[in-house]
């Protein structure tokens, strides 16, 4: 078993420092960011995180063991080009459990967690899953089927976790034009979070912004477009227990409640947020596309 160390803990005394200069950036550009109980509501959800964190990292590890050691199809050495070789595998499997965890409400009943602020900065990165981390790991199970050794796949994880911190912030606006290309930076990441229709389930990248790109989910963040934060219908609540869980009881309510088909109730757990079985819901390509409709009807006139 390779030595990693747990970059995460590690990167703890960052985090604090990042905030502070944050909050005294914004200040001195008269950006309001904070709101004192929103971002305690964010730590509290990063500790419970944290916490439950131990238990779910058993489940991951016991998972990708037993792939790895009863399953793979080849051994990838530990050595300086197989780091390469992970850092895109990785980056690959992060995009698709992100893209997926918007498009299945099953995996957005955990994920909804870190869209719920209406705020944007260093803290909403801390407002992270109780939930997610038992069961999202399996977009990553192709890794030690390949061969990747468990301890590299969990090291690159944290590495991935690490560099979305900083992409939480309305304190630097634009990247060089190289960077903002290549990778997912605080402007690509702004419009992820936003709940405008022309922003919705956009750049899901976790380093790379390539995929949204070679796979059609990107969208530029606009000038005549400012990002309004939060989930399409907020929750209004900064109680950490109703943040970690309001959306599973919303999910089993809809599933399990009421007069439906059996077919309707299993819909409800892997169609899109919005999804109605009555036809009244409304998903974010149909929000997007209206519009979409409006504003060139407004051109037009």
């Amino acid at each position: 078993m390779p030595d990693f160390p747990n970059i995460i803990l590690y990167a703890i005394p960052f985090f604090v420092l990042a905030m502070l200069l944050e909050l005294y950036i914004s200040a001195k550009q008269q950006i309001k960011t904070y709101e004192a109980k929103d971002s305690l509501s964010s730590i509290a959800m990063g500790l419970g995180n944290v916490i439950l964190g131990f238990g779910a990292k058993a489940v991951v590890i016991l998972a990708f063991f037993f792939v790895y050691d009863n399953f793979r199809i080849f051994t990838i050495p530990v050595v300086w080009w197989s780091f390469i070789l992970i850092f895109f595998a990785d980056d690959f499997a992060y995009y698709w459990f992100h893209r997926v965890s918007h498009e299945c409400r099953l995996f957005w009943a955990s994920h909804v967690v870190h869209h719920s602020s209406e705020h944007y900065n260093l803290s909403t990165a801390l407002r992270q899953t109780w939930s997610g981390g038992f069961y999202t790991f399996i977009f990553w199970l192709w890794l030690p089927l390949l061969g990747f050794h468990p301890a590299m796949i969990l090291l690159q994880m944290s590495i991935s976790l690490l560099y979305q911190f900083w992409i939480h912030t309305e304190a630097i606006n634009k990247m060089p034009k190289w960077f903002e290309a290549v990778f997912n930076t605080p402007s690509h990441h702004r419009v992820h979070h936003g709940s405008n229709p022309i922003y919705l389930d956009r750049n899901h990248a976790g380093i790379l912004i390539i995929w949204d790109k070679m796979f059609g989910t990107f969208q530029e963040e606009l000038e005549e477009e400012k990002v309004i934060y939060g989930l399409v219908t907020n929750i209004e609540t900064f109680n950490p227990i109703k943040i970690a869980f309001i959306e599973w009881y919303h999910l089993f309510k809809d599933a399990f409640t009421g007069k439906k088909s059996f077919k309707d109730r299993i819909l409800y757990i892997f169609k899109p947020p919005g999804w109605k079985h009555d036809g009244t819901g409304k998903s974010s390509d149909t929000l997007r596309t209206e519009w979409l409709k409006t504003v060139k009807s407004n051109q037009t006139k």
